[in-house]
């Protein structure tokens, strides 16, 4: 149908989390196009990798909606996951709206926006579990759900055009141990009332069955803890409060005292005791303390289960931690999985641990330390049935998960499916749905703190010298631009053998260097950028020649 620009539409807009796991930023308008009302669901982000050297957080760049930022009627956060609300203190400022959470996830944000100096600034609505959020055109409702942390929450987004449920990050966990169930019966009402679209997790699409409960993970750790001697380490997330509780239950059954190690550790521990979780369990020892302890009669709960270099576990494998060690005799567990990309440093972490001598246990090597915390196809399934939606929108998925959600949804018989990339507009309504625009997004990244473009100059040159290395040329000239000293050379992060040494690689590109000083004449040699520029072209012409390899050259001209 032709489009009315005068016409109230509801469109969704991903600007992170859809083809990529993690950095979720949803979206929701409802309006006519030149004057629509949002709403923002989640602000999370990812992280870095080898492919952006000295980079740790990466987030979602707000450009488009920054813009329209006097129409965000709120901030809604569906949980306390980094990858959903950990952009919320960098990016606030460029937003200004207000912010809606329930407890435990404005207790954690809290921490976030203090750290900022923003806690006075950005307030925070706390919101009921169960409760309700009337903005403008859009009413919401909070409905339980289960998932690796606590108050995890879909949202019912009623509005004028229909009902959307965004379901965040979930799954169908029986006995979470930590807080109520899925609420299977809110779920089911939605359906009754209809449903017009399901956003929709699609992380485990690819697997088979359910993900499992946290019941079973801890039935499994209280005989594996309880029959381990010397020290024990337990590696997980530190924000699946209910596999600490797990953790430190297990503990207690074999007679030994939990040290938390790591502050995320400690914050989320206090997060979940300001809304009543682990209430009646022993207090905690500090590091200090438990080395006045019996080896058998201690428990480390470590942060740093995805290899983290920085992390409490990866400071303990490689000995800089300054109050705990493991060695032989030892044995660390690790209920977690291994985040894709990560492979290699929990690899290193895993070797350097053995190393040591201690005994390392996995979910690989022992089923049921571990569940995931996201939906597999049975659960998939089953919610589809509860929502009956009109409409499938998968999200939180690399291409070919929300790809595989979409054929998977179309099987259950789901009318309409639409898979939208990072930066597409979907009218929901009125019509078909359908993506009618493609607004601009993309990545911010956080580098020493500072907030740099994605494609900016200096990761640009950073991924350049560390594939290519460094060549500094300098050279110091008289008043009458003759050469006083040099040229010098240095190289860095470049190769050398016993044929051809290094030094005399040195010299043969300070050779090359001079040559074109040389050959420049008169005003040429009166200025620096000519001169640097032309001997660091023939510096790199040269190294390509040796090594194969462009370096990043970097020609510093003195003059006496």
């Amino acid at each position: 149908m032709a489009r009315n620009k005068d016409t109230d539409e509801l469109v969704f807009l991903p600007l992170g989390g859809s083809n990529e796991i993690g950095m979720n930023f949803n979206l929701y308008g409802f309006g006519p196009a030149h004057d629509r009302k949002w709403i923002v669901v989640d602000l999370g982000v990812t992280f870095g990798d080898q492919t952006t050297p000295g980079v740790e957080v990466i987030l979602p760049d707000p450009e488009f909606i920054e813009e329209y930022a006097d129409r965000i009627l709120g901030i809604v956060l569906t949980h306390a996951h980094e990858d959903h609300i950990g952009a919320v203190a960098w990016l606030w400022p460029r937003l200004k709206a207000p912010i809606y959470a329930t407890p435990f996830t404005a207790f954690v944000l809290r921490e976030k926006l203090r750290e900022a100096d923003l806690l006075e600034a950005a307030q925070i609505t706390e919101v009921p579990l169960g409760g309700t959020i009337e903005l403008g055109p859009f009413k919401l409702e909070l409905i339980t759900l289960t998932h690796s942390i606590p108050e995890p929450n879909g949202l019912a987004i009623r509005t004028p055009l229909g009902t959307i449920l965004h379901t965040g990050d979930w799954k169908i966990d029986p006995d979470p141990l930590l807080g109520g169930p899925t609420d299977e019966d809110a779920i089911r009402r939605l359906g009754d009332e209809g449903v017009l679209a399901m956003v929709c997790d699609s992380t485990n699409v690819f697997v088979d069955g359910h993900a499992g409960s946290e019941a079973e993970v801890r039935a499994a750790l209280i005989p594996l803890i309880g029959g381990l001697k010397g020290k024990v380490a337990v590696a997980c997330f530190a924000s699946n409060v209910a596999r600490m509780d797990s953790v430190a239950r297990a503990a207690q059954a074999a007679g030994r005292r939990v040290c938390l190690v790591g502050r995320s550790m400690i914050r989320m521990a206090s997060a979940a005791k300001s809304v009543g979780l682990m209430q009646d369990l022993p207090p905690f020892v500090t590091e200090a303390e438990a080395n006045h302890h019996p080896a058998n009669e201690i428990l480390y709960l470590c942060t740093g289960s995805q290899g983290e270099p920085r992390a409490a576990l990866a400071r303990i494998a490689d000995g800089t931690h300054p109050h705990v060690s493991l060695g032989e005799g030892d044995h660390c567990i690790f209920s977690s999985r291994v985040i894709p990309g990560n492979e290699i440093p929990i690899r290193n972490l895993q070797n350097n641990l053995a190393d040591r001598g201690v005994r390392l246990y996995t979910e690989r090597d022992h089923p049921g330390i571990h569940v995931s915390g996201h939906p597999c196809r049975d659960e998939l399934a089953e919610m589809y049935r509860w929502a009956r939606p009109q409409v499938a929108v998968p999200t939180h998925g690399e291409r070919r998960h929300l790809l595989e959600h979409a054929a998977f949804a179309r099987d259950l018989q789901v009318p309409q499916q639409v898979t939208p990339r990072n930066g597409d507009m979907v009218r929901l309504a009125p019509g078909r749905a359908e993506i009618v625009d493609e607004v601009p997004s993309g990545r911010i990244y956080v580098d020493a703190g500072v907030l740099t473009p994605e494609n900016g100059p200096s990761l640009r040159e950073r991924r350049h010298a560390s594939y290519n290395g460094v060549v500094a040329v300098s050279v110091v000239l008289d008043g009458r631009g003759r050469i006083a000293s040099g040229p010098q050379v240095r190289a860095l992060g470049l190769p050398t053998d016993e044929d051809y040494p290094l030094d005399e690689v040195l010299e043969d590109l300070a050779d090359e260097a001079k040559e074109a000083l040389g050959r420049l004449k008169g005003e040429q040699r009166e200025l620096d950028d000519e001169i640097e520029t032309a001997m660091s072209r023939a510096v790199k012409k040269a190294s390509q020649r040796i090594w194969g390899r462009r370096p990043v050259v970097e020609t510093t001209v003195l003059r006496i």
